[in-house]
């Protein structure tokens, strides 16, 4: 029973994945790269997604927080705010998106929805189709409950960026393990 349940897990974040656009990947890489600082967002699930990429961030030697850490500094010009929304719409996280982008960051946004108003006003942004609180994805049903596909996909689609990430600054695991805390 659980060997045919985890190949339909895996085989369902397959199917959202390989449906991503590379150069919307290869956009954001090149935000990141370019940013000064990094701020990260996302609420639930999601908001836990994100948290580790942006904890990966900072071992790949860039200036990357996460909102709601007591560290974060106020963003600006040449600063990114990479925000992951499934619907595009929670509200919070809009508010957020706005501040952001009043505040003269660029927008860089994972979603699922390209008509979402976080889409419309985000710089960048990764559309990933998977299901999401407010909308089925066409010809296709999840077997998994809620939003989880979703919140898996983005933590396979984070960790593949960072592999990039890796590639493009010639960066090595023992430069990343050197900036991992030692607290531990």
């Amino acid at each position: 029973m659980f060997q045919s349940t985890y190949r339909n897990v895996l085989e369902e974040i397959n199917f959202v994945l390989s449906k991503i656009n590379e150069d919307e990947i290869a956009q954001m890489i090149d935000q990141i790269v370019s940013a000064n600082t990094i701020v990260v967002h996302g609420a639930g699930r999601v908001g836990m997604a994100i948290r580790g990429f942006g904890m990966r961030l900072g071992h790949l030697g860039f200036k990357a927080y996460t909102l709601g850490d007591s560290t974060v500094p106020g963003i600006g010009e040449k600063d990114l705010l990479i925000i992951a929304s499934g619907s595009g719409e929670t509200q919070t996280v809009f508010d957020i998106a706005l501040l952001g982008k009043k505040n003269g960051a660029k927008l860089a946004l994972i979603t699922g929805r390209e008509e979402s108003r976080m889409s419309k006003i985000a710089d960048t942004k990764i559309i990933m189709k998977a299901p999401s609180k407010v909308s089925a994805v066409e010809g296709f049903s999840s077997i998994q409950p809620m939003t989880t596909l979703n919140e898996q996909s983005l933590g396979i689609l984070f960790d593949s960026i960072v592999l990039l990430l890796m590639d493009k600054t010639k960066e090595t695991h023992d430069k990343m393990w050197a900036r991992h805390s030692n607290l531990e």
